[in-house]
């Protein structure tokens, strides 16, 4: 057989494809008679399978651009993909370093107050506690100056129970005197009986004096007392 004709298989062979797919081309020639061996398989001539063969090659050429076009827009699709899921794993980390950034933040303004508050807290106590001493101490001088006020009438009284019982003193010491010196006046006669019950009215006076001046000395040491 002359190496200017092949069989179908050979060319499907030769091209890297199937025996159909050269079946479909030849279907494709402008001569439909097909010269044929001794067995009754179609030979094919040098002009025919070139045309098979630019048949199968641009279809090959058109695939493989195809594939590559899909290929491409495949690699385009990912890569957009790929740059929107970047994009947002960025967008979600900005997010997440915001919110820990206002968390910070918040943490340290909640802090700030909480000693703002504490501090407040502890100037209230303060204030409370010398509001109470301030409240003791003007107890204590109320309590003290009624004290004082107490023993001013005290004394007071006391003086005019000494100055009333000074004038009763003098005036029972007149009266005796008047008594005792002569007088044209009273009758020599005056009854002893009238003698006495003056004497007893001057001790009963006497007594009363005395009373007062222990008074008047309990007066004296409840004011040292009080001023010590």
């Amino acid at each position: 057989m002359s190496e200017n004709y092949k069989t179908i298989k050979e060319l499907a062979d030769e091209l890297g494809v199937n025996k159909q797919n050269v079946q479909y081309h030849i279907k494709s020639l402008p001569n439909k008679e097909r010269l044929k061996n001794e067995k009754g398989i179609i030979l094919l001539t040098i002009d025919e399978q070139n045309f098979i063969r630019a048949k199968i090659l641009k279809v090959s050429t058109d695939k493989v651009l195809a594939d590559k076009v899909s290929t491409d827009k495949v690699l385009a699709d990912k890569v957009s993909t790929d740059k929107v899921s970047t994009d947002k794993v960025s967008t979600d980390k900005v997010s997440t370093d915001k919110v820990l950034a206002d968390k910070v933040s918040t943490d340290k303004e909640n802090n700030f107050l909480i000693e703002k508050i504490k501090i407040q807290e502890e100037q209230i106590r303060d204030l409370k506690e010398q509001r109470r001493n301030g409240k003791e101490q003007l107890d204590i001088k109320d309590s003290q100056i009624a004290q004082m006020q107490n023993l001013l009438d005290q004394q007071q009284r006391l003086a005019l129970q000494d100055k009333k019982l000074l004038e009763e003193y003098k005036a029972e010491n007149d009266r005796l005197k008047v008594l005792k010196m002569p007088s044209k006046d009273k009758k020599e006669n005056q009854s002893q009986e009238e003698v006495q019950t003056i004497k007893k009215q001057m001790e009963a006076l006497n007594d009363k004096i005395k009373g007062q001046k222990q008074l008047n000395n309990q007066v004296s040491k409840k004011w040292y007392q009080f001023w010590k």
